[in-house]
C-alpha cells in the first residue's frame, strides 16, 4: 500500500479554472470574472492532473512535484503555477478520488438488490479504478469503538462531526496533522456514510462478518490495489488478491 500521510495544510484548493489567464492586451482583467483557460493552459492542466493521479498512485503523496513535472512533460514552474503548493495539488486528487468512490458506492447501492453483491461490487469496482491508492490519510484512519454486545464492534455511518466522540459505536475521522478542512472531512464523511449503508445491509443479510467494519473495508480497496509496472500483470494481481480478501469478508456458517 502506497497512501503516505501529507501535510494537509489549510490552503485552500483551487478550482480547475481558477487560474486568470493574461490579462489582455490593454493590462486590465475583468474584474470579478475569471477568464476561461487558454486552449494550452488547459491541456496542460490535464496532463499535470493526470501525471499526478499516476505518480501519487505509484509512489504515494510524498512523491515530489518534480516527479509530477516530468511525469506531465511540463516544467515543474507549470505545475506551481497551477497549483501554488505541494499540499493544493494533493487536496485536489484525494479529492475527487474519495469523491469517485463515493460515486461508486452510491450506484452498488441503488442498482444491486442483494447486500453482498452490492458490497462486491463496489469493492471490485473501487479496486479495478486504482482509487484506493489515492485514498487521503483521513480517511483511512477511522476509529471504531468496540463497545457493542458479545465482542461484535457496532458501527453506525453517520457524518463523524455531528456526533460525539466519546459514543458508543460511533466512526469517526482522525486527522493526521489536525488541520484537514471542512471541505476535506465532508468528502470524507459522505464517502463512510455510503460505504457504512452497504456495510450495515450485509451485515444485517447475515453475509458479512459481525467484525468487519467501514475501515476494514476502504483498507481492503488500498491494499488490493497494488502498484506494478505491468498493467496486466497489476489488473491479475489485484483480482486475486480481492478475491482472497472478499472470502475473508464473508460469514461463515455456524
Amino acid at each position: 500500500m502506497h497512501i503516505q500521510d501529507s501535510h494537509w495544510s489549510s490552503v485552500s484548493a483551487v478550482a480547475t479554472g481558477g487560474a486568470m489567464s493574461a490579462a489582455g492586451s490593454n493590462g486590465r482583467g475583468d474584474q470579478g470574472r475569471t477568464a476561461p483557460l487558454r486552449v494550452d493552459a488547459q491541456r496542460n492542466l490535464e496532463h499535470v492532473l493526470r501525471a499526478a493521479r499516476e505518480v501519487f498512485g505509484e509512489l504515494g503523496y510524498g512523491a515530489p512535484m518534480e516527479d509530477v513535472a516530468r511525469r506531465a512533460r511540463v516544467g515543474v514552474g507549470t505545475v506551481y503555477r497551477r497549483f501554488p503548493s505541494k499540499d493544493v495539488l494533493v487536496r485536489r486528487i484525494a479529492e475527487e478520488e474519495t469523491s469517485r468512490l463515493t460515486d461508486q458506492a452510491r450506484a452498488a447501492l441503488g442498482q444491486e438488490d442483494e447486500p453482498w453483491s452490492a458490497l462486491s461490487r463496489f469493492l471490485r469496482t473501487s479496486v479495478a479504478s486504482g482509487a484506493g491508492r489515492l485514498l487521503p490519510p483521513q480517511v483511512l484512519r477511522v476509529g471504531v469503538a468496540e463497545d457493542g454486545p458479545e465482542g461484535v464492534v457496532v458501527e453506525q455511518a453517520r457524518v463523524p462531526q455531528q456526533r460525539s466522540p466519546q459514543a458508543a459505536g460511533e466512526l469517526r475521522l482522525v486527522s493526521g496533522s489536525g488541520d484537514a478542512s471542512a471541505d476535506d472531512d465532508a468528502g470524507a464523511s459522505a464517502l463512510l456514510e455510503v460505504v457504512g449503508q452497504l456495510v450495515e445491509r450485509a451485515r444485517a443479510a447475515g453475509e458479512l462478518r459481525g467484525d468487519v467494519t467501514v475501515s476494514d473495508v476502504l483498507l481492503v480497496i488500498a491494499t488490493a490495489a497494488p502498484s506494478l509496472p505491468d498493467a496486466a500483470q497489476q489488473a491479475a494481481a489485484s483480482a486475486r488478491l480481492l478475491d482472497i480478501l472478499l472470502e475473508g469478508l464473508r460469514s461463515r456458517p455456524s
